[in-house]
């Protein structure tokens, strides 16, 4: 294909990130937005075990300290989880409506966002400030304060990548894959700090560390 028809066919002002980037250079746009791509596939399965180890573990510790193996549905009723019983609410009617609700397909069916919020500071205190306890191997003084900070940034950066946005600049709009670097150690640190080694649980799962370095030996081209 002829670069006209990428522009085409992804929009001039899409690719144009990448050409001002790219100092204009035709062909390294296309390589750094492929490479953009792949990044965001390789982030992919290790955004999606975190969420997954994540969910699964406020699960269990709400089930025990609530003795209630349905409280999301009760906590959303009773304010608990004000304003997250909307996105409750409309995933229990929605999966009730086709007769197939339980408790476990509302926790699969939640978003990232909606865990994460779990550890801002009404939800922490609403849940009885116990929900670090989740988290057997964390720092030493890590707060809750921290911890919703930094599992906000990785739901920010899952969300750029869910809306196809780019990750491989900075805020300058130059080539940069700090922020990436940074996000995929806050992965790796958060697995860790739930009590799984990180080697074990991601075995076979695609790393972005690869194509991290491929971008870094690009941008030092341009």
């Amino acid at each position: 294909m002829k670069y006209s028809e990428y522009e085409k066919a992804l929009s001039v002002p899409r690719l144009n990130k990448y050409r001002i980037a790219c100092n204009n250079d035709k062909n390294k746009t296309l390589i750094l937005y492929r490479y953009n791509i792949k990044l965001c596939q390789k982030f992919y399965g290790v955004l999606g075990v975190l969420e997954v180890v994540l969910r699964n573990s406020i699960n269990e510790h709400y089930k025990v300290k609530l003795s209630d193996a349905d409280w999301l549905t009760t906590q959303a009723t009773n304010g608990f989880l004000l304003p997250s019983q909307v996105d409750i609410f409309k995933e229990r009617d929605k999966l009730t409506r086709i007769n197939a609700y339980t408790h476990d397909k509302l926790v699969a069916s939640l978003s990232f966002g909606t865990w994460t919020i779990m550890f801002s500071k009404n939800f922490y205190r609403n849940g009885g400030k116990t929900l670090l306890q989740i988290f057997p191997n964390k720092a030493h003084g890590l707060n809750q304060k921290q911890i919703y900070k930094d599992l906000d940034s990785i739901r920010g950066f899952r969300n750029r990548i869910a809306h196809h946005e780019p990750i491989c600049f900075d805020t300058q709009k130059q080539i940069n894959i700090d922020s990436a670097e940074k996000i995929f150690n806050l992965i790796l640190k958060y697995i860790g700090f739930l009590g799984y080694n990180t080697n074990e649980i991601l075995f076979g799962v695609e790393s972005p560390i690869n194509i991290l370095q491929k971008i870094k030996v690009l941008a030092s081209t341009v």
